[in-house]
């Protein structure tokens, strides 16, 4: 089989992270992978793009989302005539209703308490919702799931990739390329993110052990090419890919050398880890450090010491190594 055309499109957006790549596969429908955020300038810019290689927005038959992010998912209502296909873990931030937001801020709460956040911190909630202005509310049409045949492309199925959030998924050809979304990206490493549990009673994800496994789910495939999110094309993804899982690792091993100098709570480990960029990116470093917590826990490496409190003080087992 011939390798599929892809069409990268570039769109700017208002986060750190700096421009996002769409994605756009002709065959027997017109498929976009991934939207850019529902800013003026990123819709202005993903028209322009589409135009530049023979297609209108209205040309779109359907909607991809590799996940829910608003870099990735913003416009989705502006193409409210293409069919839309979305992870089912994706649809509580796709729709967003009332329900979800208040379990939402809730979960936030709840879980600033137990890093040990500093009330004035709390205003991070709000913040964080404010990215979720540049993002429409729209149902998907339908589901995709692990192993799911692309529908309109020959050649083309899903592998669930969670981790960089819940709900994350690649798309994998049969001749080896990937259209990865933020699994993998060369110049940064994606970031796990916590995010709610899917019901009150159940537990919060586990966002760094599943980023892990999705990693290895790709390497193990040895794909040809990634085409991520953001950044270049990345080909030899398997020596990328085990380049952060030893990275990954190396940094789980710094936190406990911090915890068997002095039991700490998972904000003080995240001033200590990122002193510089912490206030600035408060949301971003707390769920780096607190996925190195649950890595470390399930490792048998560290323990919570202190659940006297509100806050969570955590301390390193003695006898156990990396």
């Amino acid at each position: 089989m011939k390798d599929p055309v892809i069409h990268q499109l570039t769109i700017p957006t208002p986060f750190a992270v700096g421009d996002v790549h769409t994605y756009l596969l002709v065959d027997d429908a017109v498929t976009l992978i991934d939207t850019g955020p529902d800013t003026a300038e990123g819709k202005g810019t993903l028209i322009k793009k589409l135009n530049e290689i023979g297609f209108q927005p209205e040309d779109i038959d359907q909607i991809v989302l590799t996940h829910h992010h608003p870099d990735h998912a913003g416009l989705t209502e502006f193409f409210g005539d293409a069919k839309l296909f979305a992870h089912k873990d994706s649809e509580r931030f796709l729709v967003r209703n009332d329900s979800f937001m208040n379990m939402h801020d809730f979960f936030y709460n709840e879980f600033f308490k137990q890093a040990g956040l500093p009330e004035p911190y709390f205003i991070l909630i709000e913040k964080m919702k404010e990215t979720l202005s540049v993002m429409g509310k729209r149902p998907a049409d339908e589901y995709l799931a692990d192993g799911d045949l692309l529908p309109g492309h020959q050649g083309w199925r899903v592998m669930e990739s969670h981790g960089h959030s819940q709900g994350h998924i690649s798309l994998i050809h049969e001749n080896g390329m990937v259209i990865g979304g933020d699994l993998l990206i060369r110049h940064i490493s994606s970031n796990p993110l916590i995010e709610p549990p899917f019901g009150i009673n159940q537990p919060r994800p586990l966002p760094q052990l599943q980023y892990n496994e999705s990693l290895k789910k790709l390497a193990a495939l040895n794909p040809t090419v990634v085409y991520p999110g953001h950044g270049e094309v990345i080909v030899q993804a398997a020596a990328l890919i085990s380049e952060r899982l030893i990275k990954q690792a190396e940094r789980a091993g710094y936190v406990k050398s911090l915890l068997q100098q002095k039991e700490a709570t998972v904000f003080e480990l995240c001033t200590q880890l990122f002193p510089k960029i912490y206030k600035k990116q408060l949301g971003l470093t707390l769920s780096e450090t607190q996925g190195q917590i649950d890595y470390l826990m399930a490792e048998g490496e560290i323990r919570a010491a202190d659940m006297s409190g509100s806050a969570v003080i955590y301390k390193a087992e003695s006898g156990v190594k990396l």
